[in-house]
């Protein structure tokens, strides 16, 4: 049976080359950072070295790195930070109706402590306005948070234009760019934002390691209290080898961007028009242009998703019905709900996230096992049967 890995949204697998640079920091250079002697200066050299990579492809300076356990860390401190530093001068945040669960739970948290919090509404393609921002924000608005690519649809927001508004209204701009970094050129000062999240595992890092873009002079509480780590910001001894694994991830993907993108485009394009062209009664997700690379989120009618996957997963194919962190949930997708997708279609979505390891003949062989299987539950389907007898 084939292995057809096509989750790449949920996570990448960590190349060769990245788990060699991180084996020395579990064997060799095991050293406490915090540590003064040369066990412990050498693992504080390697993560310097790490931070000062990663702002620079970023565009930050390196004070302004912060490594954290992962893009779900980095959301809850920016919020939760931003926010508790800040209620002094109100207690108003803005985001949107299609953010990750990291985000949209955690501004949940913050209702039910006295924060007020509006979720902006979606086009049809997942985008948000920006007339519908602007109105948005009052006298209390400290946060703006609005997520940079949207890890279901693929769909791109525009990210300059939000940062300048923040910044005309003088109000802090967060961004989770977990789905973005290691897929779009990102220049933090560019596009105008304060605080930015990344996840290593996105762009074939390792697990459990990711960071949180600082902009200098932004006040936000620590989240995690304990030692003087991350320059008295985020307690905890760090994660070496993790660390050295994201900065060696995030170099290889911006040395390759291009070509990768070039790639992943062609063969998302092939995706996405033979699902169309061998299967009917399917709706493509997201927008048609601004979305990543590697995207492709289709709503096919008259099947459960949930069929879907384990059909798939029997002739090898992984894939996806959204977010991986809501997985085990039955409910249909809230980001394509807030697209105006009824639940009985919502509930058919499928993801097919590509990545750099996939091949030509693997899209090929998924479109010609989709539609097979498609075909195969739409014959158990009586609504299926009362639309074919209607035409």
């Amino acid at each position: 049976m084939r292995d057809v890995y096509m989750d790449n949204a949920a996570t990448t697998p960590v190349k060769k080359e990245i788990v060699e640079s991180m084996i020395p920091y579990f064997t060799e250079n095991y050293g406490n950072p915090s540590s003064i002697y040369r066990r412990g200066r050498d693992s504080k050299k390697a993560i310097d070295e790490s931070r000062d990579l990663v702002a620079k492809i970023l565009g930050a300076s390196s004070r302004e790195i912060y490594f954290t356990s992962g893009g779900s860390e980095s959301d809850n401190w920016a919020i939760k930070g931003v926010a508790l530093g800040n209620k002094n001068k109100g207690n108003h945040i803005i985001t949107t109706k299609i953010e990750h669960h990291a985000v949209l739970h955690t501004c949940q948290y913050l209702e039910r402590n006295g924060f007020e919090v509006t979720y902006l509404d979606v086009d049809e393609y997942g985008m948000i306005s920006l007339d519908d921002l602007k109105k948005a924000i009052n006298k209390n608005t400290i946060l703006i948070s609005i997520i940079y690519a949207n890890n279901e649809v693929g769909t791109i927001q525009p990210i300059k234009e939000i940062g300048k508004i923040a910044k005309d209204n003088d109000i802090y701009f967060h961004t989770d760019a977990v789905q973005a970094v290691g897929n779009i050129e990102i220049d933090v000062d560019e596009l105008g934002v304060d605080l930015l999240s990344l996840s290593a595992h996105k762009f074939y890092g390792p697990k459990g390691v990711g960071a949180l873009y600082i902009r200098k002079g932004v006040k936000l509480n620590p989240y995690i209290h304990g030692g003087a780590q991350e320059r008295n910001r985020r307690a905890g001894t760090e994660n070496i080898a993790a660390i050295v694994g994201l900065a060696k991830a995030l170099e290889l993907a911006y040395n390759n961007l291009e070509s990768h993108n070039e790639n992943l485009i062609y063969l998302r394009n092939k995706l996405i028009k033979g699902i169309m062209n061998e299967i009917s009664y399917v709706k493509l997700n997201g927008h048609p242009e601004k979305r990543l690379p590697g995207n492709v989120n289709v709503s096919i009618e008259f099947i459960e998703g949930e069929a879907l996957l384990l059909s798939l997963d029997m002739v090898g194919i992984a894939a996806s019905s959204g977010s991986a962190c809501t997985s085990g949930s039955l409910d249909p997708s809230h980001v394509l709900l807030a697209m105006g997708l009824p639940h009985e279609i919502a509930h058919g979505s499928l993801r097919l996230s590509l990545g750099d390891f996939n091949t030509e003949e693997e899209v090929d062989y998924v479109i010609e096992n989709l539609a097979k299987i498609v075909q195969r539950l739409r014959d158990m389907s009586p609504l299926y049967e009362r639309v074919k007898e209607d035409k």
